[in-house]
């Protein structure tokens, strides 16, 4: 793995390696990257370009766009196929006639899908906030970016950022005609991003999807994600409902396998053969757990009227980031957010002490909705450890 996360891509970012400094609880003793989640999510409507330009502006390590396609082939930046759900397509009644149903993953959705829509009809809509408690005034206001637009973002940073694309629901684009893997290489490759030591890194939720990249010579980083649907509060264990139980090309194959499955030791062995680290859910490595009231039920602890993680403790950690850098892995998790009613209670509202929670237990990178508290947590976990 030293080609990976040695004095490579970390160093260029961090200027990380030698130095003198104490090892770090990482895979390789590397300081860990902080990755924009879909850019600054947490303060714009994400997956624009100002969403990006605002995350390399906070001082991310790395900025992540999720790729789906547009009916004309083109790569773009968003989460979901279906732009209702982060869009203001529904404003648009010059489409209103393509609204329909679609399965995505095996789930009936409502909405309006990108692979209906071309680039040029796409970047008439505008982004918005997919969280009801963020600010919601730049609704509208900010275009979709392209997964081209992220590229030159980071070429024009004069920062060495790395750029950390997923695959977005592949088997779902393949069964539209619009294969996603091939476009996203060949748009890395013009950038001269091709070898291992290039600052990218690929990820997916389904193996095939990283399997074939490399199966095209790929050389580049991948990572698998790994899912779940929830976490029962009640024992504090993982639950698996579709379509987050498996990935969706394990289901089309008929396996019985879950994504519990690939956190076992068999299970990080095979991801091994085909990717360098693993993007898991990070109730894989800090589960919460709830507290019950007379009747059984998870309580209200707080008493705000709702039953969330701000009612919650966390439990032991689990041995996830041990095994998975025995195996030879990078572990980078997802998704840390500041606001309190995602944080357990003994995190007392504070997100930077579950950051320091996560980097202590050796985590190589996190994924991030505030890069720049995710940020000021590293610096202070680095200082109290006298790094």
């Amino acid at each position: 793995m030293k080609e990976v996360v040695g004095c490579t891509l970390v160093a260029a970012v961090l200027a990380a390696c030698g130095g003198g400094l104490p090892a770090l609880p990482t895979l390789e003793g590397q300081l860990p990257l902080v990755v924009a989640h879909r850019g600054a999510s947490g303060y714009l409507p994400e997956e624009t370009v100002e969403a990006y330009a605002k995350a390399i502006e906070l001082g991310a390590d790395a900025i992540e766009p999720d790729v789906i396609s547009t009916k004309d082939g083109v790569l773009i930046a968003r989460h979901d196929p279906n732009l209702a759900y982060s869009t203001d397509v529904a404003q648009h009644p010059e489409f209103a006639s393509r609204k329909r149903t679609l399965s995505v993953d095996g789930e009936m959705q409502e909405g309006w899908f990108a692979s209906d829509f071309t680039l040029a009809e796409i970047k008439t809509l505008g982004g918005i906030s997919t969280d009801a408690e963020r600010p919601q005034q730049f609704n509208g206001k900010f275009r979709i970016a392209t997964i081209q637009e992220v590229i030159d973002l980071v070429k024009k940073s004069g920062r060495n950022i790395a750029i950390y694309p997923e695959t977005k629901n592949p088997s779902f684009h393949r069964q539209q005609g619009l294969p996603l893997e091939d476009k996203l290489l060949a748009l890395l490759a013009a950038a001269g991003w091709t070898e291992r030591d290039a600052p990218v890194f690929v990820q997916s939720f389904e193996p095939g999807s990283l399997k074939y990249m490399r199966s095209k010579g790929s050389r580049l980083k991948m990572v698998q994600l790994i899912d779940a649907d929830d976490v029962d509060l009640k024992t504090g264990a993982l639950t698996y409902a579709a379509p987050y139980d498996k990935p969706f090309d394990w289901a089309l194959a008929g396996d019985k396998r879950k994504f519990s499955d690939m956190v076992t030791p068999a299970g990080l062995a095979e991801i091994k053969t085909y990717a360098d680290g693993i993007g898991p859910w990070k109730r894989y490595i800090v589960s919460v757990k709830g507290t019950l009231d007379a009747n059984g039920k998870v309580a209200d602890v707080n008493g705000d009227g709702k039953v969330n993680d701000a009612d919650t403790t966390t439990m032991a950690p689990t041995t996830l980031v041990a095994d998975a850098h025995k195996a030879g892995l990078l572990v980078h998790p997802y998704t840390f957010r500041n606001e309190k009613r995602r944080l357990a209670s003994n995190y007392k509202g504070d997100p930077v002490l579950e950051y320091k929670q996560f980097f202590a237990l050796g985590v190589d990178g996190l994924f991030s909705d505030f890069a720049d508290t995710a940020l000021a947590a590293r610096a202070e976990y680095l200082k109290e450890t006298g790094r």
